[in-house]
């Protein structure tokens, strides 16, 4: 086994505790607690969400004025 294949093993076994734990965690909290996570991560949803559609709207205007350059 070499340093690669090791370290993508150690990588994918925290993945999996960090996983367990996060889960635990998860079952051991009171529903306010839940939804103010869900809250949380609803809110980042969107922000990716939004920031997405402004990068493709900028790459699109890019495009669109290096095409117009180029003709």
């Amino acid at each position: 086994m070499n340093k690669n294949q090791k370290t993508g093993l150690l990588a994918l076994v925290g993945a999996g505790i960090a996983g367990g734990l996060a889960y635990w965690k998860y079952k051991t909290m009171s529903p306010a607690e839940k939804a103010k996570l869900k809250g949380r991560v609803n809110e980042a949803g969107n922000k990716i969400k939004e920031t997405a559609g402004d990068i493709n709207k900028s790459i699109s205007e890019k495009y669109t004025e290096l095409k117009k350059t180029a003709s």
